[in-house]
């Protein structure tokens, strides 16, 4: 998934993929001046938005899996929390303002090196409006979710979880690891 590291983003010498002392796993190392670029998973973090008995999806205008539905998310900033990355990717793809609940789903996803982080979120109204990587938005019943166009597993799992929560009456915060398809 991530391309191979070259050059040192520190000196600019190359670098040499190796295991450093008091480590378990090859590093990119910087043959120069040592520096370890480390390369970890990406958080992809967002909402479930609710207003009443629907769900607000998002239907993609970006790739992967352009013109497929989603909730609205994204890959985490540097300096940002969790909750407020969750917030302002809402906000991006959606136009849409929240009230943020709990942390409802983390989803290790180590086939892509990512995590995925969803929050339960209750839409302050209905004022919402495509984003620029949004093709349209939409509020779901469950009996009217595009099961077949969700664009990702992680998104399916945590709407298939909430259902069941809504239907059982109570909400419980789900962890699990994904494998690959």
């Amino acid at each position: 998934m991530d391309t191979a590291v070259n050059y040192c983003a520190t000196c600019g010498a190359k670098v040499s993929l190796r295991i450093p002392p008091g480590d378990r796993l090859p590093r990119h190392v910087c043959d120069v001046c040592g520096v370890i670029h480390y390369r970890n998973p990406r958080l992809v973090v967002g909402t479930l938005p609710v207003w009443e008995d629907r769900v607000l999806l998002c239907r993609r205008a970006i790739e992967p899996r352009h013109g497929k539905w989603t909730l609205p998310a994204g890959f985490m900033e540097n300096a940002e929390t969790v909750a407020d990355a969750a917030v302002r990717e809402t906000m991006e793809e959606a136009n849409a303002r929240v009230e943020l609940g709990e942390m409802y789903t983390l989803i290790s996803v180590p086939h892509v090196s990512q995590v995925h982080v969803f929050y339960r979120a209750r839409l302050l109204d209905l004022d919402f409006f495509a984003g620029e990587e949004t093709l349209e938005l939409q509020l779901f019943r469950e009996s009217d979710i595009p099961w077949r166009d969700i664009a990702f597993r992680t998104i399916s799992l945590t709407l298939r979880h909430f259902f069941e929560d809504v239907r059982a009456g109570g909400f419980s915060f789900r962890a699990f690891d994904l494998a690959p398809p």
